[in-house]
């Protein structure tokens, strides 16, 4: 227990246990039932399959959860319709968190874009949204999300590679210029805590200058210690306790001044990247929402004032059925966990709302156009699943940054899902499938059983700096190399059906020049031409708010209106806090 509490497996079982269910299968039917299937098991089914009825599909990605060959009611015998289904918009939201799904509100088209400079991104977000984007999400070059300014000896071939570069508020204002902040809902892909407290106050003090209120900003931060303390490729580290209290100062400032903005978006996608499973994914994310929610009522929040802005973000890879059933899973245990653990008492607080977006990791370039089919699957299986925003990975990043024609085919991927197939007519089209509820139910347990394993080390922080959730990672992705190595992890093209002869060439994206090189001029002229005086107040008053234990975001906005740079509010940082060495994952 950590402080005396109840971990989440033991309380959700005293919770649910005492309730009595309706199962949908009289007693009278499945003996029947088990009667046909034994006789159809001796007389039809080979021996070879019967000996084999359980098989481990092995998939990029995967959770390795092993299928039967068929499923009936018998594979979930006590299936209640009401308490492991119900309507949707309505507990335990398995169905989803509307009533009409998508024939009430289409799911968000928010494709990534950024590179280069700001202005070249710029020109982008305008071509997507003319063709009918309707969310933007800004992905950042290495040295922006690493907190390096671009003339830092770090960012040295870096700049606007990957992603676009940012230094100050007036990059910003570059990187928006005539986009409507407060018309269009803006992803801004902060990844870390700490960058979040630097690069949106940077977005804010824009909003500000442009005289907008914040109050009628839209969209989402990252904001998680998963990205900055776990996967995160840098040198410099903060301690993961300090780096946890900057996400929650985050999450309390979003909260009280930009209250339709979702402060954190709890983050699966990346950590599953990197090489973790399907059931790591969501377990991690899931934990790292719990200790948010405890440490804001810590602060004196009432639970139903934190978690109706928690979002989170998952990854849909390769193995089709699985992908539906985890975002199916994973929103029924969430409400599960808020309202029983937590004793939520608003329905919109209980509500598991994601974006998700398609494998990175799945995309190879043997044959890349076959990417392009991936990725189809993969945005499929998220409709399916009940996503409220969609990512569609390009064929081409494999190589780099998507060609212009690369993300509009990505785009005109989710298009046509969305006006062409009649999947979103209905709702949860797979529900009540024998298969699909069933395999519902096992990943809901096994994201479970992972909870409390990390839980009994003492909550996701203590397991971070412990290192045993590296050790959790390195072993997965270890084990998935080898198996792909092995063939034993089937990939068309590379291991299994490889093909010699040689595909029509692709065009891969041409970085811009000069970016690097502009940057740092501006970043000279922007030293020059500020308040240096001001500048060195607000950074010594950052520093001093990180030291006393201060919500720090306030101070980190007037950083960004005295026209700071990334770099130096890192180093505050750095200096407050001081450096910690995370755990070797090899």
């Amino acid at each position: 227990m950590k402080n005396g509490i109840k971990r989440t497996k033991e309380t959700l079982h005293e919770a649910l246990s005492g309730q009595t269910g309706r199962p949908l299968y009289s007693r009278e039917a499945l003996d029947a039932i088990r009667r046909g299937f034994d006789q159809w098991m001796e007389t039809v089914v080979r021996e070879a399959d019967r000996d084999h009825w359980r098989k481990t599909p092995h998939t990029v990605l995967g959770s390795d959860a092993p299928r039967e060959l068929l499923y009936t009611p018998l594979s979930d015998p006590d299936f209640d319709y009401e308490r492991d289904l119900g309507n949707a918009g309505e507990p335990p939201f398995t169905r989803g968190i509307h009533a009409n799904m998508y024939r009430g509100r289409e799911f968000t088209m928010r494709q990534l874009t950024g590179f280069g400079s700001p202005e070249q991104t710029n020109e982008r977000l305008k071509f997507m949204l003319d063709h009918g984007a309707t969310g933007l999400n800004i992905l950042f070059d290495l040295p922006t999300i690493q907190m390096y300014d671009s003339d830092d000896p770090f960012a040295v071939g870096q700049v606007g590679m990957s992603g676009v570069c940012v230094d100050s508020v007036e990059d910003m204002a570059r990187l928006f210029k005539d986009v409507p902040l407060d018309e269009v809902t803006i992803s801004i892909v902060t990844h870390y805590p700490s960058n979040t407290a630097i690069l949106f106050p940077m977005f804010l003090a824009l909003a500000e200058e442009r005289g907008i209120p914040w109050e009628n900003l839209k969209g989402s931060v990252q904001n998680d210690i998963t990205l900055e303390e776990l996967i995160r490729s840098g040198s410099e580290y903060i301690p993961p306790k300090d780096c946890f209290r900057i996400q929650c100062d985050n999450i309390e400032f979003i909260r009280k001044h930009v209250p339709k903005w979702n402060f954190v978006t709890l983050n699966g996608y990346n950590l599953r990247e990197f090489g973790t499973s399907a059931i790591t994914e969501m377990a991690v994310a899931v934990l790292n929402g719990m200790e948010i929610l405890e440490e804001l009522v810590r602060r004196g929040y009432e639970v139903d004032s934190v978690a109706d802005r928690l979002a989170f973000f998952w990854s849909a890879a390769n193995d089709f059925f699985e992908e539906v059933a985890r975002i199916r899973a994973v929103r029924r245990l969430w409400y599960k966990i808020v309202k029983y653990r937590f004793h939520a008492q608003n329905p919109r607080a209980m509500l598991m709302r994601c974006h998700v977006q398609t494998s990175g990791v799945c995309l190879i370039q043997e044959e890349p156009r076959n990417n392009i089919i991936r990725s189809a699957y993969h945005a499929l299986a998220a409709v399916l699943g009940g996503a409220q925003s969609l990512h569609v990975d390009s064929y081409d990043e494999a190589y780099s940054v998507p060609t212009e024609e690369a993300a509009l085919l990505s785009l005109r991927t989710q298009q046509i899902l969305q006006k062409e197939t009649g999947v979103t007519e209905v709702v949860d089209p797979l529900g009540g499938s024998f298969y699909v509820e069933a395999l519902t139910r096992e990943i809901e347990n096994r994201i479970l059983e992972e909870i409390d394993e990390i839980e009994a080390l003492g909550g996701y922080v203590k397991a971070i700096e412990g290192g045993q959730v590296y050790e959790k990672v390195a072993t997965y992705f270890s084990d998935q190399q080898r198996l792909i190595e092995a063939g034993e992890i089937p990939v068309v093209g590379q291991n299994v059906y490889r093909s010699a002869a040689q595909g029509p060439p692709i065009d891969v994206f041409q970085y811009p020049e000069g970016v690097e090189e502009r940057q740092k001029d501006r970043l000279q002229k922007l030293r020059l031409n500020r308040d240096n005086d001001k500048v060195q107040t607000t950074l010594n008053a950052l520093k001093d708010a990180c030291q006393k234990g201060k919500n720090i975001l306030p101070y980190s906005v007037a950083c960004a209106r005295a026209r700071c740079t990334e770099g130096e509010l890192f180093k505050v940082f750095k200096d407050a806090f001081g450096l910690w060495k995370p755990p070797a994952l090899f």
